[in-house]
């Protein structure tokens, strides 16, 4: 009595579809997703800030694989 079962559903969404059109609910989804994406991407740092992590990363394991060649040679 409580739930919804499938037909409920479908039937809820034939309704929501004749209402509002797959137009609108095609890009009411896409600003949806974008929102997220955005979202995302704030709570990560900005792109900027990602990339110089990303580049200092690089540079440590530059710096640290030269730095073991150096010790290997001066083992030979």
């Amino acid at each position: 009595m409580g739930g919804m079962s499938l037909t409920h559903w479908l039937i809820v969404l034939v309704i929501v579809v004749l209402v509002f059109g797959t137009k609108r609910l095609t890009s009411g989804a896409r600003d949806l997703g974008d929102a997220v994406r955005e979202f995302k991407k704030g709570v990560r740092g900005d792109d900027e800030a990602q990339r110089l992590r990303d580049e200092r990363r690089n540079d440590d394991v530059d710096t640290r694989s030269r730095d073991t060649s150096d010790t290997d040679r001066d083992r030979r």
